[in-house]
């Protein structure tokens, strides 16, 4: 077998992005460190081109320089335009560059037949190391092209009819414990770490126990693992923690799963773990309203967790049931509080301009985080991804819809109750009426705020009700 080049990349360039730069809460690319530790693993060697720190000239620079035989690139939506760039160059540069092209991640396998005709030479559909592995080595072995059929989970253009072929399904991998740690001395980490200090005034590293999801968001992209729930042993996931105390000067862990507290069993076993071990080791995560109560944050608490976000995008339960979250939104609020009586903080995260939300259901969302209070909140405005149910429900009622190769789907607009308009200013109004409500609580209030935030409120409303009339 003749070895290739092989170098890992994700497009995503901190310094493109305004929102993050007001946030500087950047976390290393996990996905790509976790193909680059699994090739390793297999007497494959391979580079990473770590973007976050840096620009796309010296991606390209680097590219010329190196000229590596395979890419692998990871795509989601905030980086699909970067990688449409990348790919673009390496095609335009092909007296330089033969490399081929391998996309994978969330945004691809909805889109494969753009991306195919844009230039990549495969997609790979679905969870990513065996699949990768399995390209790399048929690449270096030079075999014929008209074997890549054999290779499954993938997409491709058919060199002799220039049809898109995809290969039967690759089963996902059953024992994720079997997978290396991710890959991160082939990154500088010390760049995250000292960004989290400067900003925030402890360094944070991000860590994943598990893959999947079995919940049924209709809003939720499930294009990676599919609606399925496989977790490292919590012997495992301590050794992780060890390890980044061990060789890494870091002060807290983000645990990066959509449902931290899902199995309560796990969660003992990891609890104990840390217990016997004395792991030392501050975290947050995200979990839901249901899959919490005293006892499990009783051993969040015991087991170092700081910080729970809990979902509840809504305070209206018309809406949640709408999004199909089957959680009750007074359970969120109980959990929430309880939370805070034992010493966690908790965040939760809105979203509003779901397909039927009006302003009494907006109104609810305000009466819903006032009366929880949550140390923290964040806010969305509904958009639809491709492959979801969400997608496929405003689909036909689309009023946006960009060109695919300029635009993602977070560009996408539908027929919503009102305009989108009116739910940016619904945005501003839930800001400033929550945080009115915040200060009025202070023992120290700034009196003199609170008339400035209650005129932006109606201002907000008012505002609201000129874009409810235009629609």
């Amino acid at each position: 077998m003749i070895q290739k080049k092989v170098l890992f990349t994700h497009g995503y360039f901190l310094d493109e992005d305004p929102k993050e730069k007001t946030i500087m809460r950047p976390y290393p690319p996990l996905g790509i460190l976790y193909l680059s530790a699994y090739l390793e693993e297999h007497g494959i060697d391979n580079d990473v081109f770590d973007s976050t720190f840096s620009t796309i000239d010296l991606l390209k620079q680097y590219l010329l320089k190196e000229r590596p035989d395979i890419i692998g690139i990871y795509t989601n939506l905030m980086t699909k335009i970067n990688v449409l760039k990348i790919i673009e160059f390496i095609k335009e540069e092909q007296h330089h560059l033969q490399t081929k092209i391998i996309l994978g991640g969330p945004e691809v396998k909805n889109h494969a037949d753009n991306f195919l005709k844009y230039g990549a030479d495969v997609i790979v559909l679905g969870e990513g190391e065996e699949t990768m592995l399995a390209l790399v080595r048929f690449f270096c072995e030079e075999r014929a092209y008209e074997e890549l059929k054999e290779i499954k989970s993938i997409a491709y253009l058919d060199q002799a009819t220039n049809q898109k072929h995809i290969s039967d399904s690759r089963p996902l991998l059953r024992q994720i414990d079997l997978l290396p740690m991710p890959n991160r001395k082939k990154i500088n980490m010390q760049l995250y770490f000292d960004v989290w200090k400067k900003h925030h005034g402890q360094s944070v590293v991000s860590l994943s126990t598990m893959r999947g999801c079995p919940y049924t968001c209709k809003w939720c992209s499930r294009a990676v693992y599919g609606q399925t729930y496989r977790r490292k042993s919590a012997k495992l996931v301590v050794d992780e923690m060890v390890y980044l105390k061990t060789n890494y000067d870091v002060d807290a862990i983000w645990f990066v799963d959509d449902v931290f507290t899902i199995s309560h069993k796990w969660l003992k076993e990891f609890a104990e773990e840390i217990a016997i071990r004395k792991v030392a080791f501050p975290y947050e995560i995200i979990t839901r309203a249901d899959r919490l109560n005293e006892e499990v944050i009783d051993l969040l608490k015991a087991s170092g967790c700081f910080r729970v976000w809990i979902g509840a995008e809504s305070g209206s339960q018309k809406i949640i049931d709408a999004m199909d979250r089957r959680v009750d939104v007074n359970v969120v609020r109980e959990m929430i509080q309880m939370a805070q009586k034992k010493g966690i903080q908790a965040g939760t995260f809105i979203m509003l301009g779901y397909p039927g939300e009006t302003t009494a259901d907006i109104e609810e969302t305000i009466h819903h985080l006032k009366v929880a209070n949550p140390d923290l909140y964040t806010i969305t405005i509904a958009y639809p991804i491709k492959g979801t149910p969400l997608y496929e429900e405003v689909e036909a009622n689309f009023t946006v819809f960009p060109e695919w190769d300029k635009g993602t789907d977070r560009d996408i607009d539908f027929k919503r109750t009102y305009n989108k308009k009116f739910y940016e200013y619904a945005v501003r109004l839930v800001y400033n009426e929550v945080r009115f409500h915040k200060e009025t609580l202070k023992s120290n209030t700034n009196y003199l705020l609170l008339p400035y935030l209650k005129a932006k409120s109606y201002a907000a409303r008012g505002a609201m009700l000129i874009e409810r009339l235009r629609s």
